[in-house]
């Protein structure tokens, strides 16, 4: 029952000792710490945080380990959903995502002010890294269209997941690397070109959603309202992010 003068409506779900723990991607890493370390100092519920590479946290999740909140890209919650590993209506867009472009710190930096620019610089790079993730397949699917997959042969380089592709940029490993922007920025030895052009721009949506073995279903969902609450928006755009 709920005590006198309290309403069901506005209560709020109750601080539980154990940690809220949440498995996301790398490309949200920066943003979820730093709102999870805010939201654990404002309610007094401890958020705990490991992020790894995509594939990798859809195949944990996948294997039925214990967690809370999933965050990942939405097509990939959606598919977790469907396999019944996530609560079905739980799933909340938290940010959206462009994809960035770097090189070493102190390289030259191409052109990158038009998706023919980029184009130009791709065939020009000895090197081009990409990831594993969204931004990745994305990449690939870019390259088939311009007509310059077969060119690139040779001189494409995946990064390993879970391994940034801005770390291959900072080695001299790779020239030009692209990944989320998110994940590029605040990265030392590399320079940030900034996102891809307009014109070529593919955006991803992150989003959580609460695990279908989770214990604390309500402070879970409670977070999640949080996360993609307009009290983190600021944090996400200084992180390379937007509102979703």
């Amino acid at each position: 029952m709920v005590p006198a003068g309290e309403s069901q409506l506005t209560k709020e779900p109750r601080v539980r000792l154990e940690p809220i723990k949440i498995l996301s991607s790398m490309a949200t890493r920066e943003v979820l710490s730093e709102l999870a370390q805010r939201h654990g100092r404002d309610t007094g519920q401890p958020v705990e945080l490991e992020s790894a590479g995509g594939v990798a946290v859809a195949q944990r999740v996948q294997s039925g380990e214990s967690v809370d909140v999933v965050v990942l890209a939405a097509a990939v919650i959606d598919k977790l959903t469907a396999e019944g590993k996530l609560q079905p209506g739980s799933r909340v867009d938290i940010a959206r995502s462009g994809i960035g472009m770097a090189v070493g710190s102190g390289k030259a930096r191409p052109d990158t002010g038009s998706g023919d620019a980029v184009k130009a610089a791709v065939l020009a790079a000895r090197t081009v890294g990409y990831s594993t993730g969204p931004s990745g397949n994305y990449l690939l699917q870019l390259f088939e269209r311009w007509g310059i997959a077969g060119q690139l042969a040779g001189r494409i380089v995946q990064a390993p997941p879970g391994v940034p592709v801005a770390s291959l940029v900072a080695r001299g490993e790779v020239e030009l690397g692209f990944q989320q922007l998110s994940e590029l920025m605040n990265v030392p030895g590399i320079d940030v070109l900034g996102p891809l052009p307009d014109d070529i721009q593919s955006i991803t949506v992150f989003s959580g959603a609460v695990s279908s073995g989770c214990s604390c279903p309500e402070q879970a969902r409670a977070l999640l309202a949080y996360l993609a609450g307009p009290e983190a928006t600021a944090c996400k755009r200084a992180n390379g992010m937007d509102a979703a």
